[in-house]
């Protein structure tokens, strides 16, 4: 695939540096050692279609007046052969290049021969990327926050693929520690106070529907309290309920810990299962599944603590083991083993990300993170720095709260529950599509309000209708100019022409793709793609409206079919990429 902005800046750069060996030679100028030159797109193309700083770059090596060596660059430029027509010099010496005709219907010709790959770079070169997302913890549902980290973290692993990177994508198990104490805990509780409860012949215990059985536990607090420190939700309730209904009260007399290890191995796996079929039905898949309680078996975590203390970056203190982080850059020392011989969270945190850098030797780690994460990220890295470990291979994105919001107030609780609104309960209200394009609109590390009414409104309001209109308008026209025997016809460049406005624009915009998909990439930043998507939707809606297709002469026509294809390979080309669908009717 060439890029045809990459091929006019390169064409521009030779233009310049050509034009300079020429002003040596005739003994205009001086040779000297010269300063690197920017070459940007202006944002009014009145002042060309690309503009270059090299005479203001140049001037002080050369000790001439910017605008006078501007004059002399524009004389002595030759542009034949190029994709340019014409140079102008304007202001203190900004060399403005124009575009010739040949340059667009080129740029449409090369989006059609490219296809589905349009727009993939080799920007990554092949680099080995384990990007990790989601996590959430495994004892409970996914919140709305794991609902943003879901469509970042997948749109991104595709932008990445996209731009020449080998991405594969990890979700990480916190199947160990403290969370999965408190959910063994959980379900012990419930599983005594449905055994009671039975005995009471309690009316819950009435009701044919387990759903509606669980329920009316969950809201007699009084008949089934629960203390502070446990997970109250619903979801704990129907665990406990099923495993009864599977063991009757057999654990109801053995010691508490053999009854929480057969709940939580009963109900944890469900969980797991849960998640990935919910993140499935979000379009997500995984390449590994990735379990903290492997770590732990396999002596990674012991083997972190070890060698950071032969590395003689641990202390004792209080009987606990501190590793001495502020050496590496963290605003404080931290605690590896606590007094009773337990590891902290802290440990297989960084075991994981040893295993992901050095053990599987990727080239990066990736992780999407949420707000609360941001002093995680100095501590990580002093921890892998202390280990040997280039701490420039992790980056960590962090990504801001999102606000649900429903005629302009903020909404909290889900309909169906009375709790917090969920992944699934999200889905069940509003189309995939928006839900994976909507939390893309927005920089991870930006606010989101996101507008459940508008996410459903049909109407160009909502950006992903609007999107996705645009792609099913250029379906319609294509079909029915089919129909009507004027369908596309395979011609060669030289046979199209764009000279309108809203045509050219258009075009400027379709070749722009890979530059946005590598700045994308760099950035980590989906909502690139997104905006591209919309601005490629208004510049599409504008050409409909001002450029005829039926009727116009053979040249015209096929011209503006031809573009019409090239938009809409685009268009399904990034909506692939979002994972979000490309309809060819609405």
């Amino acid at each position: 695939m060439t890029d045809m902005n990459t091929l006019a800046k390169r064409q521009i750069n030779k233009i310049v540096m050509n034009a300079l060996g020429m002003l040596v030679s005739k003994g205009k100028i001086e040779a000297a050692p010269l300063p690197a030159f920017n070459v940007e797109r202006p944002a009014d193309t009145a002042h060309g279609d690309f503009s270059c700083n090299a005479a203001m770059a140049f001037a002080k090596a050369l000790k001439l007046n910017p605008r006078a060596i501007g004059q002399m660059i524009a004389e002595e430029a030759v542009i034949a052969g190029s994709c340019f027509e014409k140079i102008e010099v304007a202001g203190p010496g900004f060399l403005n290049f124009f575009l010739s005709k040949s340059w667009f219907s080129d740029t449409v010709n090369e989006v059609i021969v490219s296809g589905d790959s349009y727009g993939k770079t080799d920007y990554g070169k092949g680099k080995r990327i384990l990007l990790e997302f989601v996590s959430a913890n495994p004892t409970g549902p996914m919140h709305i926050g794991n609902a943003r980290g879901g469509a970042l973290g997948d749109s991104l692993a595709s932008l990445l693929q996209y731009a020449g990177f080998y991405v594969e994508r990890e979700f990480y198990i916190n199947d160990a520690g403290n969370q999965i104490e408190k959910f063994g805990n959980s379900l012990s509780i419930r599983y005594l106070q449905i055994i009671e409860g039975i005995k009471e012949n309690h009316p819950a215990f009435s009701k044919e529907n387990d759903e509606e059985l669980c329920r009316c536990i969950f809201e007699d607090e009084a008949h089934f309290p629960v203390p502070e420190d446990v997970y109250k939700g619903v979801d704990i309730i129907e665990h406990a309920y099923n495993f009864y209904k599977i063991n009757g009260d057999k654990y109801a007399d053995t010691t508490e810990e053999e009854r929480k290890a057969a709940l939580t191995e009963y109900a944890l796996p469900l969980n797991i299962e849960r998640l990935e079929a919910d993140l499935k039905k979000y379009r997500i898949v995984y390449d590994t599944w990735f379990k903290e309680s492997s770590l732990h078996k396999s002596g990674a975590v012991d083997e972190v603590v070890k060698l950071l203390t032969e590395k003689g970056h641990t202390y004792e203190k209080d009987g606990a083991i501190w590793f001495k982080a502020s050496e590496f850059g963290d605003d404080r020392d931290r605690v590896l083993v606590r007094a009773n011989g337990i590891p902290t969270y802290f440990v297989p945190d960084i075991a994981y990300h040893y295993n992901k850098l050095m053990t599987r030797g990727f080239d990066k780690a990736i992780d999407i993170l949420g707000a609360d994460h941001h002093g995680y990220v100095a501590r990580m890295k002093a921890a892998l720095t202390a280990l040997g470990v280039d701490a420039a291979k992790l980056d960590i994105v962090i990504m801001q709260m999102v606000m649900l919001v429903r005629n302009g107030e903020t909404v909290k609780l889900s309909k169906r529950s009375g709790k917090a609104i969920t992944l699934t309960t999200l889905l069940d209200e509003v189309p995939i599509d928006a839900a994976r394009f909507f939390f893309n609109l927005r920089d991870p590390n930006t606010h989101l309000e996101f507008d459940l009414e508008l996410a459903i409104e049909e109407s160009s309001k909502n950006p992903v209708f609007y999107v996705q209109y645009a792609h099913a308008r250029i379906c319609s026209i294509l079909r029915r100019m089919e129909e009507e025997g004027c369908g596309c016809k395979t011609v060669s460049p030289d046979k199209l022409c764009y000279t309108h406005p809203a045509e050219l624009a258009l075009i400027r915009h379709i070749a722009s793709l890979p530059e946005c998909i590598n700045e994308a990439a760099k950035d980590y930043n989906p909502s690139k793609i997104t905006k591209y998507l919309y601005e490629l939707a208004s510049l599409f809606h504008k050409f409909y409206d001002n450029c005829k297709i039926k009727g116009e002469d053979e040249q015209t026509l096929n011209s503006r079919l031809a573009l019409c294809v090239s938009a809409k390979t685009v268009f399904k080309n990034m909506l692939d990429l979002l994972k979000v669908e490309a309809p060819e009717k609405m």
